[in-house]
């Protein structure tokens, strides 16, 4: 159990720690989100209560069911119409499945038909038999602001009717289509509940949760659903139960998962009924008397999953399978409904099975042996006899989704017309050798003569360059990694006054943009900083102070907080603010001191307050100003600076908060910010580059070594992430769990 749940307890553990200390970038569930709900409603009129009251009543709970009859899955809908129409997600509905809608008052509905679907945005609108239903309001979508609070509802987890408040966290983009990122738990069973304002509009459909944070949800924006009304593609029942649906003279799914067929290619995913999720799809076709050969083309979506090939099968849950897994390929043969009963018979790396790719299984069953081949090379031979007689088909095994094309059984079947024969591919691959765009008409004449082995080559020869191209590309990357590293970590090396902090954060900076001029965004501080000194002179004022600084900077350049895209990467990066005139508290701070200290104004240093980065003037009567840069130059009290603090750490504040931050400290925040952004918009592998470099500035900091290990973890790094988890065992540092490390150690 350690082994699952660890990782996941864990990761959102350190980033909240992070956020106490890195809080440029805020964690997206805390008590600030709800203190700006709190705010709102107040001046809206309207309750979370009062509006989940009223929506309730316009909210439908959707199951479908597998072809067994039973409950297969559970999601949220919500009434668009009064005459019976319900939106919801596409996925909630499954293709091909019967549907059944249930409303607040307990009332149950048939669907009468599909009214409007979108499979690239995963939308649709189904109608019930049903009238007089109470309507939700339509809201616009594009009018919908960061930072405004919502309210969603929906079953999540099967809890039905359920209401959950957060903050519209930003607008992100997804392979073309801009969804609703929200800082509330989204969960299985919310898809395609109601988005709401604090007026109780819709602006969106709830869609998808992040993997890597609970407080982290997505949703497809209404005005998106709007055009499917418009325009509607209705579907009745009848029909749509067939979509998608195997030929029942064909096939026969056994054990459960979900086997659709469109374009000639069969598709499963799903877990299966059987022992890890194993389901079969048998064909109806008669098998031959032995000897005989069966073969399908597959596909897995992760290599991780597994299925294949299936025969000598009863009908029920015994059989033979052979089926990658893992990258391996298996033959196994099932002698049971239990894993006791399971038998791997042989279990075997190739050179010819291609991960990720399309790959063509075959198994010829003789009278006393079986063969396996992969991509027309024999791969297993076994003497395995305990089974005869039987079916054939298609299996899967576990969580995997699979597709499948030229499923064929007969006495003998012919190598697939891609796979030449010696002398052919000979010639081929003598004709492309060296090729280049120039001669390409030139040879096209002689590689049609061989039309399918041509393209098979010339495929496999483009998998092989590009496979190269992006071990090219990988390398390339981490070479200049490293190199910043290097850099980096030589300059934060130096005694404190002779660090460059404005070269310590271009050079973070230069880690994402490896084209990035370091040497030319310190020279256009420096014009800066002589421009500033010019205008003085020409004014007469002498010498430098803070306020005809700030004047400087903020009022004659323009140099602002980010407000609207306040979690954009490129506040983080210094020359972006140089260039845009906008950023996060602690670049416009860096900018600040930097200027600061070329100008001549002394006693000029970082505090890195909890929650939010400030520059402070050591006064010589002892009492420091306080200046949020952020705020163009403010003036802050200590009771202000307690405001902030009190709210980002609960506790009121003390005298180290208000410390000069060190140099050092200062570039591991920036990289802390990067971090938190990426773990909370993308997959959250990208922060690992970050977290990589705050471990070899600080390399005995313990909560950077405990998040890099998880992080490799989860990204299939497990020597690696091991590494760290032992780091740590034997440091054993105060304020960790160190048997739960020790339990994940062990576990890997």
């Amino acid at each position: 159990m350690i082994t699952r749940r660890f990782p996941v307890l864990a990761a959102p553990l350190v980033l909240a720690i992070w956020a106490i200390l890195a809080d440029d970038i805020p964690s997206t569930a805390g008590s600030s989100d709800n203190a700006i709900l709190q705010a709102s409603t107040a001046t809206q009129g309207r309750t979370v209560e009062e509006i989940s009251r009223t929506a309730r009543k316009s909210l439908a709970v959707i199951s479908h069911f597998d072809r067994d009859g039973e409950a297969d899955g559970i999601g949220s809908g919500f009434v668009v119409s009064s005459d019976g129409l319900i939106a919801t997600c596409l996925h909630v509905i499954d293709e091909a499945r019967p549907i059944a809608v249930r409303l607040a008052d307990g009332s149950r509905h048939d669907v009468i038909e599909v009214y409007a679907w979108d499979r690239k945005l995963d939308l649709a609108v189904i109608r019930i038999d049903a009238a007089d239903l109470p309507a939700l309001a339509f809201g616009d979508s594009d009018a919908l602001n960061q930072g405004e609070p919502i309210v969603a509802m929906g079953n999540p987890l099967g809890l039905e009717y359920s209401v959950v408040n957060g903050v519209v966290s930003a607008k992100r983009d997804f392979g073309g289509v801009e969804m609703i990122q929200l800082a509330i738990p989204i969960e299985e069973g919310n898809s395609g509940g109601p988005l709401m304002d604090m007026r109780g509009r819709v602006h969106g459909v709830l869609n998808m949760k992040s993997l890597l944070s609970p407080n982290l949800g997505f949703a497809l924006p209404i005005n998106l659903l709007k055009p499917l009304l418009e325009k509607p593609n209705p579907v009745p029942m009848s029909r749509w139960l067939r979509i998608g649906s195997l030929n029942p003279r064909s096939w026969q799914p056994l054990m459960g998962a979900r086997w659709t067929q469109r374009g000639g290619k069969i598709q499963v995913d799903g877990l299966g009924k059987g022992f890890g999720g194993r389901a079969l799809c048998i064909s109806e076709n008669n098998v031959p008397t032995r000897p005989y050969e069966l073969t399908v083309t597959v596909r897995l979506d992760d290599e991780a999953g597994a299925a294949g090939l299936a025969f000598e099968s009863d009908g029920d849950q015994k059989h033979y399978g052979f089926y990658p897994s893992g990258g391996r390929l298996r033959l196994t043969r099932f002698d049971g409904p239990t894993v006791f009963s399971w038998n791997i018979l042989h279990e075997v790396s190739s050179k010819h099975y291609r991960p990720g790719e399309w790959n063509r299984l075959k198994v010829r069953v003789e009278s006393d042996r079986i063969l396996c081949y992969v991509n027309d090379h024999l791969i297993v031979e076994s003497q395995d006899t305990a089974m005869t007689g039987g079916r054939a088909g298609l299996a899967k095994f576990r969580n995997t989704r699979a597709s499948f094309k030229d499923f064929q059984l007969g006495t003998q079947i012919r190598e697939s017309s891609s796979s030449p024969s010696p002398e052919v591919a000979e010639e081929i691959s003598r004709l492309i050798e060296n090729i280049d765009g120039s001669r390409k008409l030139e040879l096209l004449p002689d590689l049609a003569r061989n039309p399918a082995a041509s393209r098979s080559i010339l495929a496999e020869r483009a998998r092989q360059l590009d496979k190269e191209a992006a071990t090219l590309r990988v390398l390339a990357d981490e070479v200049h990694r490293e190199s910043v590293q290097m850099e980096l970590v030589e300059e934060l090396g130096k005694p404190e006054e002779k660090i460059d902090l404005l070269r310590a954060a271009l050079l973070v900076s230069k880690l994402d943009n490896p084209e990035l001029n370091v040497l030319f965004y310190i020279d256009q501080v420096d014009q800066m900083a002589k421009e500033f000194a010019e205008e003085l002179a020409e004014r007469g004022d002498g010498v430098a102070t803070l306020e005809a600084l700030i004047h400087y900077l903020f009022q004659e350049n323009g140099f602002h907080g980010s407000r609207t895209d306040y979690y954009n990467r490129a506040n983080s990066y210094i020359n972006n603010v140089i260039d845009d005139r906008e950023g996060l508290p602690i670049t416009l701070s860096v900018l600040f001191m930097e200027l600061a200290s070329r100008a001549g104004i002394n006693g000029i240093a970082g505090v890195s307050l909890p929650g939010h980065f400030i520059v402070k003037e050591v006064l010589k009567s002892g009492e420091d100003r306080l200046i949020d840069v952020f705020e163009n130059g403010k003036v802050l009290s200590r009771e202000e600076a307690n405001r902030i603090v009190l709210g980002s750490t609960g506790r009121p504040i003390e005298n180290e908060d208000l410390r000069a931050a060190a140099k050092k400290e200062i570039v591991r925040r920036i990289l802390r910010n990067l971090s938190g952004i990426a773990m909370n918009s993308e997959t959250g592998l990208t922060s690992l580059r970050y977290v990589d470099l705050i471990v070899a500035i600080s390399p005995e900091n313990t909560w950077e070594r405990l998040d890099r290990a998880l992080l490799r973890i989860r990204g299939g790094e497990r020597a690696a992430g091991k590494e760290d988890l032992l780091w740590i065992l034997e440091k054993q540092p105060e304020g960790v769990d160190l048997e739960q490390i020790s339990k994940l150690y062990h576990s890997l």
